[in-house]
């Protein structure tokens, strides 16, 4: 009996304690504080992104609706029940929109190529040639952002008028020739250029003009872009300096074009707002293309649209 009282005890020993057993959660890893922080700045600029998007969906969705369709109806409705293109093709078939979309291209074309040359050609000397009273003009360049365009805009109305280029394309290009913004962000790009290549260049005869074209040119070409970028959205939605030279309708740009709809349909939203899209789609296009460029160069000059 002894002995299978002992077999017992011993068999009793062997069993594990079920109390023993709890559920063990699998092993995670501690969220540090700055993975925290990243986790909330990341919500932020979402928040924000999705905020600052609001209104180009609600112009989208406004110019898809139906006429019969309320756009102002509450709480808003996003997305239209019965999504429709006869708003983009009214104002297509309606208003000139072809001349006006050939105008605003050839205008911001032409201010681009003109207004990065005369930028790049100013910007080199002042970053690369050393003379008196250098920086004295660069600190009077980079003053004039300062003056608001409101001011010098009668000024240049009536130069433009005595000029004769009312009423013309040249005469929309004319304040877009050069800007202070654009002959600072190119000096800085010109800075960021080692030496050593302009001086291989000079030891070989290059000419200066050689110099800025063969080596500096292609050096700060994402400054270029980018430059060329910024231009093209000024000038593309550009509405004020436009309506004062231009009064005939054969050279209306676009955001002229867009004005024009509230008076032709007496304030019908959703074709102001397809003409709104039209207007937009390329400007978008363009910076969703290029805009790979933008952000190397705001790290190599420091300076930010």
């Amino acid at each position: 009996m002894d002995n299978k009282a002992s077999r017992e005890a011993r068999t009793y020993n062997h069993i594990p304690n079920m109390n023993n057993f709890q559920t063990q959660k699998p092993n995670s890893p501690n969220t540090t504080p700055s993975q925290w922080k990243t986790l909330w700045m990341y919500s932020m600029m979402s928040a924000i992104a999705l905020l600052m998007l609001f209104p180009l969906l609600w112009l989208l969705s406004t110019s898809l609706k139906s006429p019969t369709e309320n756009i102002f109806q509450f709480p808003p409705q996003l997305w239209p029940q019965q999504p429709t293109l006869q708003n983009f093709i009214k104002v297509w078939q309606t208003n000139p929109f072809g001349r006006y979309l050939f105008n605003s291209t050839l205008i911001a074309t032409l201010t681009v190529s003109i207004n990065v040359l005369f930028c790049a050609l100013a910007a080199y000397p002042l970053a690369r040639i050393n003379f008196r009273g250098r920086e004295a003009i660069l600190i009077t360049i980079i003053s004039t952002i300062m003056i608001p365009f409101q001011i010098v805009m009668i000024p240049l109305y009536v130069l433009t008028v005595q000029l004769g280029l009312k009423n013309s394309y040249l005469g929309v290009i004319f304040p877009g020739l050069a800007s202070a913004f654009g002959i600072f962000l190119l000096r800085q790009a010109f800075l960021a250029v080692p030496k050593e290549l302009e001086e291989a260049a000079r030891i070989d005869g290059c000419s200066e003009l050689g110099i800025w074209w063969h080596i500096m040119i292609p050096a700060i070409q994402p400054a270029l872009v980018t430059l060329g970028i910024f231009v093209f959205i000024g000038s593309w939605s550009d509405f004020l300096w436009p309506l004062l030279v231009l009064d005939r309708p054969e050279y209306y740009t676009l955001p002229l074009g867009v004005a024009n709809l509230s008076g032709t349909f007496s304030l019908d939203w959703r074709l102001v707002a397809a003409g709104s899209i039209i207007s937009i789609v390329p400007v978008l296009g363009l910076f969703l293309i290029l805009q790979k460029y933008i952000v190397p160069t705001e790290t190599a000059t420091g300076v930010k649209g």
